[in-house]
C-alpha cells in the first residue's frame, strides 16, 4: 500500500504535468529513492508516465523502471522511441533486464530484443534458457573477477575501471585463466592489506557457491545459512558464469512466500496485486479448490448419514456436538502442518525426520488434548447443562471429551506427516496443507465419535 506522503506527492506531481511545469516536476523526483518513485508514479495516469521517463538522465530513468510494475513497464515500452528503449536497457544490470522480459508478451519482448547490442542480447538469451526457478534465472552476470597473482594495488585498480557496470563490488571473486572459481575477498579484506601484498595469501578458498541448475529456494536458504550478501554460481564444470545477490533472493523469498499463503488458503497463486486483478482472474483462482473442497466433503457428509440413524436413537444432543469436534480437529491438524510446511521451507525438518516429527508431535497433542478435552468436559456439564439446561449426562459428556481427545491426537499426527509425505513424493507441501488435511481429520474425527458414542452409550 503507498504511504500517505507518496499519496500526496503524487497528486501534487500530476497537477504539475498537467501544468506542464517540468521543472517543478524533475525537483519534486530528485532526491527521492527509486521505489519510493516507482511508487509515486503507479498513482498517476499512465498517459503522463512517458512525460517523466523522458526528463529524467537515462541512469535515474533505468532504476525506477526496474520498480515499476509489469502493466506500467508495457505501457513505458510501448510508448518509447527505439532509442529511448536501447537507452534505459543499456543502464539496467542484466538480471533486471531478464526479469523485465519475463514479465513481458512476445511482441514486446521482441522489441526489446532487437534494441539490445548483440552481446547482452547473448547474454539475456542464455539466462532465458535455464530452467524456471533455477539460480541461472535470477543471477547476473555483473561481477568483479581477479586472479590470485595480483598485488591488492592491482585489485583495486580493476575494481575503480569496473565498479561503474557492476552490480556489487564488495564481495569479488578469484579464478584461474579457464575461469574455474578459485576463491573470494571482500573489499573490508583488500582495504586491510598493504598494497604489495599477494592477493593468494589473503584470498578465502573456502567458496560457498551454487550450480545454475540448484532451484532459487535452496539458493536462498544458502545464502541465509552461510549470512552472505552473494553467491557465486558456477556451471557444471566450476566455472564462474554470474553471481546472485541478497536483493535478488529476497525476491524469491517474497514471491514463494506469497504462493505458500495462497496454496494453504485454497486459492490458485497470482503474482498480479490483488487490486489490479480483474474479477473474473480471481474468479479462476478461487472456483477450482471450492470444487475440489465442496466434492471432497461429500465424504463428510457420506459418514453423518451413516451413523446418522444411530447417534438420533442414543442422544439428539450428540450431533450438536459434531461441529464442535470437526472445528477443533481441523484447527489442530493445521497448526501442525503449518509449523511443518514453514520448517520445510526453512530446512529445518526434511521427510526422512518424520518419525522424529510424529514422536514430538504425539507428545505435544496428548498435552493440548488432555486441556482441551477437560474444558469440554467441564463445558457440556457447566455450562450447557447448568446453565442453559441441556441434558448432557456425565456419560455423554465422557463420551464428547473422549472424542475430543483422539481427534487432536490423531490431527496432530496427520498435520505434521502429510506435508512431508507429500513433500517425499514431489508435490508442495502448501497445497495439501488446508483442503486435505482438514478432509481427513473431518472424516476420522466424525468415524471415531460415532464409534465411541455407539461402543459407550449402546
Amino acid at each position: 500500500m503507498i504511504s500517505e506522503k507518496n499519496a500526496v506527492k503524487a497528486e501534487m506531481l500530476s497537477r504539475l504535468l498537467e501544468l506542464k511545469d517540468y521543472p517543478a516536476v524533475k525537483e519534486l523526483i530528485r532526491g527521492e529513492l527509486a521505489p519510493d518513485v516507482a511508487e509515486i508514479l503507479g498513482q498517476i495516469p499512465e498517459k503522463q508516465l512517458p512525460v517523466i521517463f523522458r526528463l529524467l538522465g537515462k541512469e535515474t530513468a533505468a532504476e525506477i523502471f526496474v520498480e515499476m510494475s509489469p502493466e506500467a513497464k508495457e505501457y513505458l515500452i510501448d510508448s518509447f522511441t527505439d532509442s529511448e528503449l536501447r537507452g534505459v536497457f543499456e543502464e539496467m544490470f542484466i538480471d533486471d533486464a531478464v526479469d523485465t522480459i519475463e514479465e513481458m508478451p512476445a511482441n514486446v519482448v521482441k522489441r526489446i530484443i532487437n534494441q539490445a547490442d548483440p552481446e547482452t542480447r547473448k547474454l539475456v538469451n542464455d539466462i532465458l534458457k535455464y530452467p524456471a526457478d533455477s539460480a541461472g534465472t535470477i543471477m547476473t552476470v555483473e561481477y568483479v573477477s581477479l586472479k590470485k597473482d595480483w598485488t591488492v594495488k592491482e585489485c583495486f585498480d580493476r575494481i575503480r575501471r569496473e565498479a561503474l557496470d557492476k552490480e556489487t563490488v564488495y564481495n569479488c571473486y578469484v579464478t584461474d585463466q579457464t575461469r574455474m572459481l578459485i576463491g573470494c575477498v571482500s573489499v573490508r579484506t583488500l582495504l586491510l592489506a598493504e598494497p604489495d601484498t599477494r592477493l593468494e595469501s589473503i584470498m578465502d578458498t573456502r567458496v560457498v557457491s551454487v550450480n545454475t541448475h540448484t532451484d532459487r529456494e535452496e539458493v536462498a536458504s544458502i545464502i541465509s545459512k552461510y549470512d552472505l550478501s552473494a553467491v557465486p554460481v558456477t556451471d557444471s564444470d566450476g566455472r564462474i558464469v554470474g553471481i546472485i545477490t541478497v536483493d535478488d533472493v529476497i525476491d524469491v523469498i517474497k514471491k514463494e512466500t506469497d504462493e505458500d499463503i495462497a496454496k494453504m488458503a485454497a486459492v490458485t497463486p497470482d503474482d498480479e496485486p490483488y487490486l489490479s486483478q480483474s474479477v473474473f482472474t480471481i474468479w479462476k483462482n478461487r472456483i477450482p479448490w471450492l470444487l475440489i473442497m465442496m466434492v471432497s466433503a461429500t465424504f463428510t457428509g457420506l459418514i453423518i448419514n451413516t451413523y446418522e440413524s444411530t447417534l438420533n436413537a442414543l442422544s439428539t444432543l450428540l450431533f450438536a456436538c459434531v461441529p464442535m469436534l470437526m472445528d477443533t480437529g481441523g484447527n489442530a491438524g493445521s497448526q501442525a502442518s503449518v509449523t511443518i510446511i514453514r520448517s520445510l521451507a526453512v530446512d529445518e525438518v526434511r521427510p526422512a525426520d518424520v518419525l522424529r516429527v510424529v514422536w514430538k508431535e504425539f507428545r505435544v497433542s496428548i498435552m493440548l488434548a488432555a486441556c482441551v478435552s477437560l474444558a469440554c468436559f467441564a463445558k457440556l456439564q457447566l455450562i450447557d447443562r447448568l446453565l442453559f439446561g441441556y441434558p448432557y449426562t456425565v456419560i455423554l459428556s465422557l463420551v464428547v471429551a473422549s472424542a475430543m481427545f483422539l481427534t487432536i491426537v490423531i490431527a496432530k499426527a496427520v498435520g505434521g506427516t502429510l506435508p512431508l509425505a507429500a513433500k517425499k513424493i514431489g508435490l508442495d507441501p502448501a497445497v495439501v496443507a488446508s483442503p486435505f488435511i482438514t478432509t481427513i481429520v473431518d472424516a476420522l474425527s466424525l468415524i471415531l465419535f460415532c464409534n465411541i458414542a455407539v461402543a459407550v452409550l449402546s
